[in-house]
């Protein structure tokens, strides 16, 4: 069953890196709201702290100060073991490096998540074969990922981001490390299933054709996001 797409609230974010006496701010109080099945496109110079606003929008890293909310949790008041299982449960990730398991089956890796969860084997390889048929490798399901094409490997990757169901999907360049024709592929992939599930999209991204395809796109400068200017 498909859950509808999850308010996002990034309130009072700052972020400090510490270094003896010395600090290094990436942002300081910075806020944003992100609508219910939203698709939002980040983008900013190398270094601007896109990644890093979506590490602590993922739960992956905490904020020197302020408050991240999927709809009205604030998931800094969890503590980490909870942490963990929101992210399990509630987001699906995919990174510009698809960190595929290199001894496991196509159908193995979507299947992960579902069994750290602790799902059977049946029931969490089930589950990975739907996704596996949603982004067209229903027939690669039992290579492992060093039979398949940076592509194939780049949709088993969101094949296992979506296998939990989740209610935001979170994607740092996850056309990167593809050649044009390839992440155009995989962009239209990842707009045919969001509008499938309804699940809510951040993407960090330098390809600004790609961001160019979401509902909005904020522009992250100098630790503000700021009007998107061509």
């Amino acid at each position: 069953m498909t859950m509808p797409g999850v308010r996002i609230r990034a309130e009072g974010i700052t972020m400090t890196y510490r270094s003896g006496t010395s600090g290094l701010t990436v942002f300081q109080n910075l806020h944003v709201d992100i609508r219910p099945g939203e698709r939002v496109a980040v983008v900013g110079e190398s270094g601007a702290g896109k990644s890093t606003f979506l590490y602590l929008l993922g739960g992956l890293d905490r904020p020197t100060e302020g408050s991240v909310f999927y709809d009205e949790e604030n998931i800094f008041s969890l503590d980490e073991p909870s942490l963990a299982e929101f992210r399990n449960r509630s987001l699906g990730f995919v990174w510009q490096m698809n960190s595929l398991l290199p001894e496991f089956t196509a159908l193995e890796n979507v299947g992960m998540p579902l069994r750290a969860r602790g799902l059977p084997r049946a029931e969490a390889e089930a589950a990975a074969q739907q996704r596996l048929s949603e982004v067209g490798l229903a027939p690669r399901a039992h290579h492992r990922p060093g039979a398949l094409s940076g592509g194939e490997q780049q949709r088993v990757a969101l094949a296992r981001a979506l296998v939990t169901n989740p209610r935001a999907l979170l994607a740092d360049e996850p056309t990167g490390n593809l050649d044009h024709r390839t992440g155009q592929t995989v962009a239209e992939l990842l707009e045919q299933l969001q509008r499938q599930h309804q699940f809510t999209t951040v993407v960090v991204t330098h390809n600004l054709a790609f961001a160019r395809r979401f509902d909005r796109i904020l522009q992250l400068r100098e630790g503000v996001f700021v009007p998107y200017q061509e």
